[in-house]
Parts: structure tokens; sequence; C-alpha cells
């Protein structure tokens, strides 16, 4: 069958092991894949350049044709050339199928990685894709065309049998195939074409290595069959532990799965999204790499884990972040910078890859982050924010680790009114950001709360004399009568999508006059349809060319803000209407285009994150509502 040069960024779902993922187009394509970790090089990354990024592709052909992997406009019936596609997860888990269904049969491709306990770091990963025909007839093609190091370097192919091996530099590649499927040299990539009858089976199983690991041993039909059933069991458990029983579970279980397969286990670190280089607007430059841990975004993660009762998850990310205030200072110079790799790296030195096209020619490439080394000094509100959130902070990590986050506090007294980069890593100079001065008074105001409460050392008068300031202050300064709102920074009168978080994290209550104005000035300006900019890029440059979409984690923030301000009824239309813009799996990218398209890197775990938050508010209000008389 043809299948589309660059399908839509929302035409994927997502498999994943705990330490690496990939992403596979509703088409069958293995198009993004890394090993052996999320932020290692890719093997596969056709989704950011179709020719040279390679691919792992498992189609099948319609009837009375053969195959072409070409560009292709769809037919209009949801499929290519004849055939219609479609796409679910396994219900609860993180098993894939992609259906095929044409005039002479109906074919099934099952993608799963399979997960290890205990969760040690590994070089060895393993991609299953089962093939099967539940009606009919299907003739199935399959393409395996690694490129390593995002495409820059070159590899062999030793083929032998039912076993091929690709020896990249330092790393090596086995495809094994199980039942009828004859693999064939294409070059130095592999193909096949296998035809299989009602209740036929057949499988393919890529494991990647470094460069001195053999091929397992060949598996059986029945070894098969017991990791897909231990796959099945392992999702099931975790999922079962999920305390959630609210109106859209399916929705929400979803989202935590997708927050677990972003979560590197060995170290309990979550990642922003699974991918880098997808745009925020097609054919621009807002293009990142998102495969890293962001402090803010990980502490609000711990939030949503711990309120859906999945505690193991929290406790691993706040070992995580005490080994990183063990660690010492920064290379910057500070306490913590705002991201780091998923082993606590912090060394993320970005580079523009510009042998690579870019999905839909969205140039340029980026690996690594640049903004690493940015001052955003809202991380550390986030970071005292997830300690307190995931319990007390000596359950796990003693009175040491106290005093080390005694001692952040202290610096930070000297340090909160400083301008920064703010919490969109804008890169057209410091200001002095609302939100920033947001979190620096959580900070202080949850440090004062755990001292306190736990009776440890603490220069309890000086934090609160910070605290009281950075109150006053927002009041103050960042607040503007001419807009009758909270404003994006110190004199100026632009609102910002961020403060939407004010009320979550307690600093004003969520019926306060001054907020309720802050609401409707954003309803008037940054929301269009339920979905929220984050910000006017045009009322406030931001140092990068170009316009982006509406922000699905605002979207989410603002069902929550509206939810606890007690406008119900908007707040459900708005929640009813956000979930029609998530994809045929339930997962949702990082932004939305004017014309409902997902933008920006995928899945993003910052909008899952926030789409719990929303709902577990919006179902414990609309509860409240109900039992008044």
């Amino acid at each position: 069958m043809t299948v589309m040069r660059y399908p839509p960024i929302a035409e994927h779902g997502l498999i994943g092991d705990l330490q690496t993922c990939a992403l596979v187009s509703s088409e069958g394509v293995l198009d993004w894949f890394c090993s052996p970790r999320f932020d290692s090089p890719s093997i596969f990354a056709a989704l950011l350049d179709h020719a040279r990024g390679g691919h792992f592709a498992i189609t099948a052909d319609a009837p009375g044709t053969g195959d072409d992997r070409s560009d292709a406009a769809d037919d209009g019936s949801g499929g290519k050339a004849g055939i219609v596609t479609r796409q679910l997860y396994l219900a609860d888990t993180a098993v894939l199928i992609t259906r095929f269904l044409t005039a002479e049969g109906v074919g099934e491709v099952v993608d799963f990685m399979p997960v290890h306990e205990p969760h040690t770091a590994t070089d060895r990963h393993q991609v299953v894709r089962f093939l099967r025909v539940v009606r009919g007839t299907v003739r199935f093609t399959l393409e395996c065309r690694p490129r390593f190091d995002y495409g820059r370097a070159p590899h062999e192919l030793a083929l032998d049998g039912a076993t091929a091996r690709f020896d990249g530099p330092g790393i090596t590649a086995h495809l094994q195939a199980v039942g009828p499927v004859p693999l064939e040299a294409d070059g130095q990539d592999v193909r096949a074409t296998v035809t299989l009858n009602a209740g036929e089976r057949a499988a393919v199983l890529l494991t990647v290595g470094d460069a001195r690991q053999e091929a397992p041993p060949p598996a059986g039909p029945a070894g098969l069959l017991e990791q897909f059933a231990a796959v099945r069991r392992f999702w099931h458990g975790w999922i079962g532990r999920c305390s959630y029983r609210g109106r859209w579970q399916q929705m929400v279980n979803r989202s935590a799965i997708t927050l677990k397969l972003l979560t590197y286990a060995p170290t309990g670190a979550p990642i922003a999204a699974a991918t880098m280089g997808l745009p925020e607007q097609e054919g621009g430059e807002r293009n990142w790499d998102y495969r890293y841990a962001w402090i803010r975004d990980a502490s609000l993660s711990v939030r949503a884990m711990r309120d859906l009762g999945l505690t193991e998850e929290a406790n691993a990310f706040r070992s995580w972040l005490g080994q990183r205030l063990q660690d010492g200072r920064a290379p910057n110079g500070e306490p913590l910078q705002i991201m780091y790799r998923v082993d606590g790296d912090p060394y993320l030195t970005e580079e523009v890859l510009d042998h690579l096209e870019g999905w839909r020619a969205s140039a340029p490439v980026r690996a690594g982050n640049g903004a690493a080394d940015q001052l955003q000094l809202d991380i550390y509100g986030e970071a005292v924010y997830a300690l307190v959130q995931t319990g007390q902070v000596t359950d796990v990590v003693g009175y040491d680790a106290w005093q080390r986050s005694a001692a952040v506090l202290d610096w930070l007294c000297e340090n909160w009114d400083r301008p920064d980069e703010g919490i969109w890593e804008t890169r057209g100079g410091r200001k002095d950001f609302t939100y920033s001065r947001l979190m620096c008074w959580v900070a202080f105001d949850r440090g004062i709360r755990q001292a306190t409460a736990l009776a440890r050392p603490a220069d309890l008068a000086r934090w609160t004399a910070s605290r009281d300031a950075i109150m006053d202050q927002i009041m103050t300064r960042g607040w503007s009568e001419e807009r009758r709102a909270f404003v994006q920074h110190h004199g100026s009168t632009v609102l910002d999508a961020s403060l939407l978080l004010m009320p979550l994290v307690g600093f004003i209550s969520p019926k306060d006059p001054r907020w309720l104005s802050t609401l409707d000035a954003m309803d008037g300006e940054l929301v269009s349809d339920s979905l929220v900019y984050r910000y006017d890029p045009a009322a406030s440059p931001d140092g990068l060319q170009g316009s982006e979409g509406t922000f699905s984690l605002c979207s989410f923030l603002y069902v929550y803000a509206l939810a606890r301000a007690g406008r119900l009824e908007q707040a459900r239309y708005a929640f009813d209407k956000m979930l029609t813009y998530a994809n045929h799996v339930g997962l949702f990218a990082e932004e939305i285009g004017p014309t409902g398209e997902q933008l920006g890197n995928f899945p993003q775990a910052f909008t899952h994150i926030a789409l719990i938050t929303a709902a577990l508010a919006l179902d414990t209000e609309l509860d409240r509502a109900a039992s008044r008389p």
C-alpha cells in the first residue's frame, strides 16, 4: 500500500518499555525510535526526514496491487489505495493494534515492547510486531531500513535465513522472523512479503543492543504469546492501582499510561515528550528537543500521579530530584538547572541536524536543548512543591536532604527578585516574569509549612519575609489596573496563561475578585473557542519567528480554573470540546493548530498532566454541585 510521506503528527500511537519508546503511524510505519534511552540518537526517524531518517514498516497491500512506499493522497475512506486502516490500544495497556481492512480480508499488526522488571538500565530493547489475519486473506509487506545516529552513520547488513543483523557504530540491531516471513536483502536493508489467511500468524522481533551483543535465542510462537500475555499483565496490574473512578476514566487512564511510558524507570525521571523537532507551526523554526526531564513538568506530574493514587512514581521522582540537589551546583552556577538528561547529566548541548529536512520541511531540526542553562526561577517553587506533594520530606530523603533543601531556600532569599527567561523559555531576553515570582512564593510557602510541621531547623523569619515580599510585589507590580488582571511581567499589559496555576498552588482563592477579573480578561483575549493561547507573541516578542497554535496545557488549566471558580457549565463544555482534539488513541501533542491539527512534540506529558488535573477538579466540583439541595 502507499503511505503518506509525512503523516499528520496525531496519526501515531506510542509504545514503550519505560526506558525508551517508539511511534507507530496509523499506517503501520514505525517512524520514530531511539535506543537505548529516550534521549539517545535515533535509529528510525522518518518522522523528521522521509528519505534519510529510516523506518520499519509493516503495511498491507490492496488486492491486485503491489506495494509502494511512496507519496500518496488520502482516498477519502480513511485509508490508502483501497485499504482502510484503523488503530487502537488494547484497553488499559500500551499494546497498539493497527488494523488493515481490504476487500479480501482483515489483517492486524500488534505492536508492543516487553517491560522487564526490576527496572535496571539496559542497552538491550526489543520491539515485537505480530502479524495476524482475522478474516479472508491479506498480503503484508515489511521494510526495515534503520538509519543510525539520526541518519548520519552507515551500517552493514548480514542476513542469515530468518535473522538479519544491522551493524552500526557501537550499536547492533537484530531482526528475527517467526513464521512464514522470508527476509530478503535490499541493499543494506531488508524487506519481505508474506501472505496470511484467516487464523494464521507471523511475527518479527527487532532487538537493539550494543555492538557486542548477539541475537537473542529464537523465539517460538509459544514464547511470543507468553511475552504478549506478560506485557498485558504488567499494564493491567499497573493501571489497576489507579484510584480514579470518575466520569472520564478512559481518558484519564490513557493519560496516566502515557505519563508512565514517558518516565525513565531506572531513575524515575519523566521526560517532557517522546520526540524532538516536531514544529509548533508547519514549516516554522519553533522546533525543540523535548526528550529530557524538566524540573517543572516532572514536578507537576508528581501531583497528577499522586492524585491518582500512583505514589510509587511520585516517590521515584522525589529521589531523583533529591540526587540533583545532592550533586551540588549545576554548570550554570545555580542550585538547579531547568532540565537534565534522564540519568541526571546536566549537559544537553544543542546541535542543528541540517542533513534532516524536518517534518514537512520544518527546519531546523535540533538535538539537545540550548535552554538548559537559562535562568528560570520558577523551578525552585516546583521542586519544593514536588517534595511536599509526595509526602513528608523526611520519609525518604532524611535530615541531610532537608538541609540541602533549606540551603536552596536560603539561596532563593537572595535571588528571587532577579529577571529571568520565564516558564516559556523565550529567547528574547530576561524579564521580571510574574509566574516566576509566583512559584518562588510557592517555594517559601511550602518550605515554611514543612519546617514547621517537621520541627526542622530553618531561617523562618527570613523565609517568611521573602514570601510576603513576593506576594506584595505580585499584587502591585504583577497586577495591571488598566487590564484589571495579573499580567505576564512587570510593567506590561500582556496576559499569560501560565498564571492559570495561581489558584491551583494556593496563591489566591479561585473566587477572589482579582482572580475572576483575570479569568475574564483571559477569556476575552487568550481563549478561542475554549482553546487557550499561552500569550500573544506579537504583544510580547519572544525572539522567534513565526506563530504557534493554542497550548493544550493551558486549555486544560483553563478548565481547572473555571471549575474551581464555580463556572461548571462553561468548564464542562470546554473540557468536552478539548477531548475531541485527542487523536484516535487518546493522545495529545503540545499544541492545536487553527484547523484542529496537533502540533509540536508528541505525545506531550504536560498536556496529559493538565488533562488529569482538569478531570479531577471538574469531577469534584460537579459532585459537590449535585449534592447541594
